[in-house]
């Protein structure tokens, strides 16, 4: 997709986005055979459920219906959440991943897979887990040491247990 055709598609979309509560995290147009497909990520500080999807992929599609932005072929418009493992690359990212578990690629090398306890305008507070049965840590990490982060699934969460067992 041109540079062109993204910042025309996210200065047309933006606005409906924001009006639903919603933040456009990202605009894609891929080719899939002869059709297009354009997708279109939304999230929200408090997530955002299938009728809030629905509600905003009515609103966009009108909107695309009554111009150009995508020309004159077919597409299909596929709007959608981040995935559970997604990059965080805007603070608004380090907020929301508040309590779960990330991958950090760090800017001296290496890697650190801490939680985020707390995000403020500087960086972020970590927990680090101990290893071999020792306990957990608490770091200081600025943003500017981070080059990379990613959202780390979690099945077994030990904090789930003690909540279920209170």
């Amino acid at each position: 997709m041109s540079t062109t055709q993204s910042e025309r598609l996210r200065e047309l979309l933006e606005p409906l986005v924001s009006s639903q509560g919603l933040d456009l995290e990202e605009i894609a147009v891929d080719a899939v055979g002869r059709k297009r497909v354009l997708r279109v990520v939304v999230d929200s500080d408090t997530g955002a459920d299938l009728d809030r999807i629905a509600d905003v992929s009515r609103a966009l599609s009108a909107k695309l219906d009554e111009t150009d932005a995508m020309g004159g072929g077919e597409y299909t418009l596929e709007v959608g959440t981040p995935g559970a493992e997604r990059p965080l690359t805007e603070h608004r990212h380090y907020v929301r991943a508040t309590g779960r578990l990330v991958r950090f690629q760090l800017a001296e090398g290496g890697e650190l897979v801490a939680r985020i306890l707390e995000a403020d305008d500087d960086g972020l507070d970590l927990e680090v887990s101990g290893v071999k049965g020792r306990k957990a840590t608490t770091r200081r990490l600025a943003f500017d040491d981070i080059t990379r982060a990613r959202v780390q699934v979690e099945f077994n969460r030990k904090d789930n247990e003690k909540e279920e067992e209170a």
